[in-house]
């Protein structure tokens, strides 16, 4: 009671006054969150710092409704909130280094793990976390059994299997988030195999995931009772006569999160190999058995032998598994992530 007596909900932005830092967390729609941030920053004293809680879209852009960008910063949490420890926070271009200091010393006060990355689409844990689920919608589509996809997922150390991990995520903001990346980057956009299984889901069969009790899976309203593949996938994706090894379905999910993150690394959104593992542990829980993806590439695989098997899957099944030229750098020179 004494907590939530510390909480005040508004709907009044003068109510805003005097805050020291403010985190907006509406949907993923630019011209909402710039519609949010004008109004609040109009109250707000001119030391005052304005945190976006977005998932994907680029800090520098929404920084663009702000008259202080030097004062936004983005501040990603992970759900549900109470229980996972990582906070990604990420620098636009106009970021200074108090608002870092600040966003530092606020995650720390509420006791989470916090890792710094540059901007860009979807950040670090977004833009790779999204690989996980997209790649098995690309398998539910190619014809691989759900059953085999979900417990492919989870036998190769991943919390959930993909499918279900749509469900939770909701298949609508998945649908909202593509929706806004395809207006921003139009012509430059690069579609994915799974774009078609997310209408198809969200358009065509309202099944929008957890939250509305339907989605790849149904979920009953007796909470004691187990939620269940929906028999219907069948009829929309229908399951191949022949199926893949299980372990085929297992390096697909992982490679494609390894080699988005290869190429995280190259492009310079996150500097440090610690923290890929940190945010890639902490962050989705990839494969915990296996130190992060770095750890992934370089000790379970090494790097050459990573590589060699991300080009068999990018001539079988796609240019998305095609690893950066810095990789393949590191890998003739022998060099290593870690220094």
């Amino acid at each position: 009671e004494a907590t939530l007596a510390r909480i005040t909900a508004t709907t009044d932005y003068n109510d805003l006054k005097g805050c020291e830092l403010v985190i907006e967390a509406v949907f993923e729609d630019r011209a909402i969150k710039a519609d949010v941030t004008a109004k609040a920053e109009a109250v707000l004293a001119d030391d005052a710092i304005f945190a976006s809680n977005t998932s994907t879209l680029p800090i520098t852009g929404l920084a663009e409704a702000s008259k202080r960008p030097a004062q936004f910063i983005g501040l990603h949490f992970f759900s549900p909130v109470d229980k996972m420890p990582l906070v990604e926070i990420i620098l636009g271009k106009k970021t200074n280094e108090q608002t870092l200091a600040w966003a530092l010393d606020y995650v720390q006060q509420l006791k989470k793990t916090p890792i710094t990355v540059n901007d860009s689409r979807g950040f670090y844990t977004s833009r790779v976390f999204k690989t996980y689920v997209l790649e098995g919608m690309a398998l539910l589509k190619e014809g691989v059994a759900p059953a085999l996809i979900e417990n492919a997922g989870k036998m190769a150390g991943m919390p959930v299997g993909p499918l279900a991990l749509s469900d939770e995520v909701s298949l609508e903001l998945m649908d909202r988030i593509g929706r806004q990346t395809q207006k921003d980057l139009g012509d430059a956009y690069v579609s994915h195999p799974a774009d078609t299984v997310v209408q198809t889901m969200v358009h065509e069969l309202q099944r929008i995931g957890k939250k509305a009790s339907v989605g790849f899976y149904d979920y009953p309203t007796d909470p004691a009772a187990k939620k269940s593949l929906w028999v219907g996938l069948a009829q929309h994706f229908p399951v191949a006569a022949q199926q893949p090894d299980v372990d085929i379905v297992k390096q697909r999910l992982l490679y494609a999160q390894a080699v988005e993150t290869l190429h995280c690394v190259a492009e310079g959104v996150i500097t440090r190999a610690h923290e890929t593992g940190i945010g890639s542990s902490f962050g989705w829980g990839f494969a915990p058995h296996t130190g992060g993806v770095i750890s992934f590439i370089e000790t379970m695989e090494g790097l050459e032998r990573f590589i060699a098997n991300a080009d068999a899957l990018a001539d079988a099944h796609g240019e998305r598994y095609r690893v950066p030229a810095m990789a393949r750098t590191m890998a003739t020179e022998g060099k290593s992530f870690y220094g």
